[in-house]
Order: C-alpha cells, then structure tokens, then sequence
C-alpha cells in the first residue's frame, strides 16, 4: 500500500520492542502490496538487525501462521516464516491490528530483475516440494478449500456502477467496462468447464514479487496470506503467464522450470481459469481501492496504471486467458 496506516508510529515501535524482546532504533514504513487492509514496515534495531513487520487490520487467518512455521520443519528451507514471540505465538494485537514479525531479506523481489536460470530451476524445485507436501489434520483443517467459485464477479458489477458515475473513473469505464464484464462472463465459462483435480498445498500468489533473493542467491518465499487446498495449476499459473513480473517464462525458462520441478503437464482450462479469475480479481481490487476516499492522488494513480494494463490485455481482440 502506497498510503501509511493511521497508527502512531512511536506507539507502534514500543509495541514491537516490547512484543519481540528487540531494541527497534528505526520503523521505515515500505509501500508495497495491494492488500488495503495491510500495512508493512522494517524494522531497524540498535545491533544492526532488521527485520519486517506485517500490520493487519483484523486478525490474520490461522492457515497464514501455522503454514510457514510447517513447512519450514518440514524442511523447506525457502520459506519465510514469522518469528516466534518470546512467550509463544506468533500474532501480537496492537488496537484494532495483528503485528507478524518475520526476518528480513535485503535482495529484494525478482519481479523486476527477473529469475537466473539457476534461480528458475530452484523456484520449480520449491513449487515441486510445496506441492508434494501433505498437511497435517490440524492445517488441512484451516485451509480454505478450491471451490471454483469466485466473488470477483459480482464485486465487478457493484463496483462498476460506482466508477461509471466517477469522476476519476467515468472515461475508463466508458472505454473498457464492456471487456470487463466480458471478463466476468468469461470466468464463469471456464469455472463451468473446470474438471476435478488433486488438491495440493498452494502458496497461491507465487508470482516473482513474492519471490526473494540477493543476486543469484537462493530464493525466499514470503507473502502466505492466502494459501488453499487446490489444484497444482493454481500455482503454476503464475509460473505459465505472462502477466507476472518484467521478465516472464519463456521456452528456455520453462524448461528450466520443469527441470526442477518434474515432469509436468498443467491442464490449460485449469491454467486459463486460474488467469482469467485473478484478472478479474485484481481489476474489483484496484477499482474498490481507487473508489475508496480515503486514498491518496499517488495510490490512486498507481492503482489506476494497473488496473489499466489489465483491461487493456483483456479488451484486446486476440485476448485469451
């Protein structure tokens, strides 16, 4: 999120030393993410540590905590997972927010730079292990479960309407709502053809913004909000698409990809589903975000280059998800 929270920071800095046993000599807020209830800073402390806070409005969800913390003694190694508070737990309430804290990894995303080839074999060597992995009773029990039902739809079309009346939004209703909606009938079609799968543990947002590393070093994993008991291709579509990060799969890296993977044929109805649905997606995401009157000219505007890059993918005659 562009926008800061409206927290006082002083407060927020004493909450985290006191909660994590840690001496914080500076909280530097990062603008990053698209979840509005969702805040993230770095922690700075006096001994030259760092470290990144997640801020939620609202609780986090079970499955959010206790995935991370599994996998990683199930030895995935690339997982990013929250730290442990001193008297056990994760989640430590501040007001209205839950505060994780988790390590921080100074390389950054690779959704700009890209994956080196190395890299590439490793991101299919973790998405092979994520997905081979079989939960626990009590995970399998807070893990939402793929119903091929989305909400996006209908968020579309209450959201439409708002933006066609909106001065901010009016011009580019006016030009792409008709592909939107269009959209919207298009996820419906494919959820409809869907045929059922194995279910398997999903990271589900595996795209390379959510991907870690410093030069051509080991990956990290972060972002666990959302994980699902779903198909394999709920992950592999971000793997397969084009729409996710400056330097997307091609031949040469998709065999990379399966070489650390294993042998691999996605279901391409699956993978367009899974494309089109989180298009949709994103597009009730960054209209409800632009809507909102609490956001900032700077978010609005970015909110408004993304969601633009998308209708104009989808309104494309040759579009096909």
């Amino acid at each position: 999120m562009f926008d800061k929270p409206d927290v006082d920071e002083r407060l927020l800095a004493a909450e985290v030393a006191a909660a994590w046993a840690v001496d914080v000599a500076d909280l530097v807020f990062m603008p990053v993410g698209l979840d509005g209830q969702a805040w993230a800073y770095r922690v700075d402390t006096s001994d030259g540590e760092r470290y990144f806070l997640k801020m939620r409005r609202g609780e986090f969800t079970q499955a959010a905590v206790l995935l991370p913390r599994f996998l990683r003694a199930q030895g995935v190694r690339q997982v990013v997972a929250p730290i442990d508070l001193p008297g056990g737990g994760a989640c430590r309430g501040f007001g209205d927010y839950q505060l994780l804290l988790y390590p921080f990894h100074d390389g950054g995303s690779l959704w700009g730079r890209g994956l080196t080839d190395g890299q590439w074999v490793e991101y299919g060597e973790f998405l092979g292990r994520l997905h081979a992995v079989r939960p626990s009773a009590d995970l399998a029990a807070v893990l939402p479960v793929e119903t091929y039902r989305s909400s996006a739809g209908e968020r579309l079309r209450i959201l439409g309407e708002q933006a066609a009346a909106s001065e901010t939004l009016g011009a580019f209703w006016d030009r792409y709502g008709a592909a939107l909606h269009r959209l919207s009938a298009t996820v419906d079609g494919l959820a409809s053809r869907v045929t059922q799968a194995q279910h398997v543990l999903c990271h589900a947002d595996i795209h390379p913004g959510n991907l870690l590393a410093d030069d051509d070093g080991p990956l990290h994993v972060v972002d666990w909000d959302a994980p699902i008991l779903a198909p394999r291709e709920r992950d592999l579509m971000f793997v397969y698409s084009q729409d996710f990060g400056e330097h997307p799969v091609n031949a040469h890296r998709a065999e990379l990809f399966r070489r650390g993977y294993g042998p691999l044929e996605p279901d391409q109805t699956m993978l367009s589903y899974y494309r089109a649905e989180r298009q949709l997606d994103d597009v009730a995401v960054f209209l409800g975000s632009i809507l909102n009157p609490e956001s900032s000219p700077e978010s609005q505007a970015n909110d408004l280059h993304w969601l633009t890059l998308i209708a104009k993918t989808v309104a494309d005659p040759t579009y096909a998800p």
